[in-house]
């Protein structure tokens, strides 16, 4: 794979995985108690959609980092392997929702139910996250892969990230904004983070057609 063709696979599975994501989080808002299960199990699916082209995401911009700049190899593999953590703990949480609503002979809010997923959703989550949108971030910035926002706007993600992993010490109220599965420390950060990698994703496509910043090598055909 060349650096072309890494920065337009890179681009497109950002670009997917953001659109179902926002497609997503707006789910988890229209009903004030538990909802139908017809709304659980379909925003849990677009979830695992969205998380497939994350790992996609990862992985293309682990060997987009590999052409870039070789020496900063080891930043891609990191940023590679806290995402795929990241989107492995979230698909285990979404499997356990759903078998919860599957079984249930009622409605009910696995948000609050399944216990199991406050702090995967959570205070892990959050972590992995952390990890994630650092190494990324020290990547492109060592790299100049892409544009300065890019890098500095994912050093601030991670921050805020971080902010949230002490968030299994309050509650386990949805309504709460910090609580352990609060909207603030779940829904919130996921719909901050769709956009934030739309743009990203944007960004890393169009580079591809684009005269590469200062440092970058790009191929001759």
């Amino acid at each position: 794979m060349n650096e072309t063709i890494a920065r337009r696979l890179t681009g497109l599975a950002g670009i997917a995985a953001a659109a179902a994501l926002i497609a997503e989080v707006p789910l988890y808002f229209i009903y004030s108690g538990p909802p139908p299960d017809a709304n659980v199990l379909a925003r849990l699916l677009i979830g695992i959609v969205a998380l497939a082209f994350l790992i996609v995401f990862v992985t293309a911009f682990r060997e987009l980092v590999k052409r870039v700049n070789p020496a900063y190899e080891w930043v891609g593999t990191m940023a590679f392997a806290t995402g795929l953590v990241y989107a492995t703990i979230t698909l285990v949480s979404s499997g356990l929702e759903a078998g919860a609503v599957i079984a249930a002979d009622h409605a009910i809010d696995p948000t609050i139910t399944v216990s199991g997923t406050y702090i995967l959703y959570g205070s892990i989550g959050r972590m992995m996250l952390a990890l994630f949108l650092a190494a990324l971030g020290y990547g492109i910035s060592r790299t100049n892969l892409l544009p300065r926002w890019t890098a500095r706007s994912a050093y601030v993600l991670a921050g805020v990230n971080l902010a949230f992993v002490p968030s299994l010490f309050f509650g386990n109220d949805p309504a709460h904004f910090y609580a352990a599965n609060g909207w603030g420390t779940t829904a919130l950060m996921g719909a901050i983070l769709s956009y934030w990698m739309l743009a990203l994703s944007i960004s890393t496509y169009r580079s591809a057609t684009r005269r590469a910043p200062a440092g970058c090598r790009i191929p001759r055909t």
